[in-house]
């Protein structure tokens, strides 16, 4: 991996990492362009530079931490990520080599999202007629601190699905979250706060795996150029999408994550 590739990667990293377009399935599929060869360190790389956009998460929302009951419903949420993450970590490692898997999960992901949006929208604008009328709104989680301790725990499992190369660990908890009622910025703004535990442990458990301590001073300055990049990057994305959501369904990302797999599938097969 060159210093260039490393640059473009965290480039990759920084726009994709808050959306619900998979930032590891953009990556494996840039490094495939690239001619990356799929090492262990390009592996590696892929998930520690993940850590530099979430770091842009705690610029954003430093105060939004110090909350001793957000803490608790992070926890919560991020254990059954954690468990599972750690029973499964051999054979994502396997699937972060995988193209084909990449562009399987991209494609359902986007009809998922797309019907997700459909049957959501309409829910959405039934809960605006309740609103209006006067009778209870149809959304019963409107604001971030009014997330529950078991729903909390539904999103840890939501965000495990995202194990999977292509699922998108925001697109998992933001749809897990809207499809328990909570609404659509607070499950945003919880997403982006987990995102923070799950990558940190994720990052240090895979660089302890891969015995970091033998990487070569290029490959570590192509890791610290890939991290930073991706926190310079991802900090106006954090702050776009926080103002996206409050406007704009995902659908859009939906027929992105289609188009991009069929077209990378014709690139790559034909």
């Amino acid at each position: 991996m060159t210093i260039l590739h490393a640059v473009i990667l965290g480039l990759v990293e920084g726009l994709t990492e808050f959306l619900p377009v998979s930032s590891t399935g953009h990556l494996i599929l840039a490094s495939s362009l690239l001619g990356v060869p799929a090492t262990d360190f390009a592996k590696n790389f892929d998930i520690a530079i993940q850590l530099g956009a979430i770091l842009a998460v705690v610029i954003v929302f430093w105060e939004k931490f110090w909350h001793w009951d957000r803490i608790g419903k992070l926890i919560a949420a991020f254990v059954p990520t954690g468990i599972i993450g750690l029973l499964a970590y051999h054979l994502v490692k396997e699937l972060l080599g995988s193209d084909l898997v990449v562009l399987a999960t991209l494609f359902v992901g986007g009809i998922i999202l797309i019907a997700f949006e459909s049957f959501y929208g309409s829910r959405e604008d039934a809960a605006a007629a309740d609103q209006g009328s006067g009778a209870a709104p149809g959304l019963e989680v409107p604001e971030l601190d009014k997330i529950s301790y078991p729903q909390a725990v539904g999103i840890g499992f939501a965000q495990a699905v995202a194990i999977i190369p292509g699922v998108s660990r925001s697109g998992a908890t933001i749809v897990g979250g809207m499809s328990m009622g909570i609404s659509r910025p607070a499950i945003v703004e919880f997403s982006f706060l987990l995102a923070v535990p799950t990558m940190f442990a994720a990052t240090l458990y895979s660089l302890y795996k891969s015995h970091a301590f033998s990487y070569t001073p290029h490959e570590w300055t192509a890791l610290g150029v890939g991290f930073v990049i991706a926190f310079l990057v991802a900090m106006p994305i954090v702050r776009w999408f926080l103002g996206y959501v409050r406007s704009h369904s995902f659908k859009s990302f939906g027929w992105y994550r289609i188009v991009l797999s069929l077209v990378f599938a014709a690139w790559l097969f034909l």
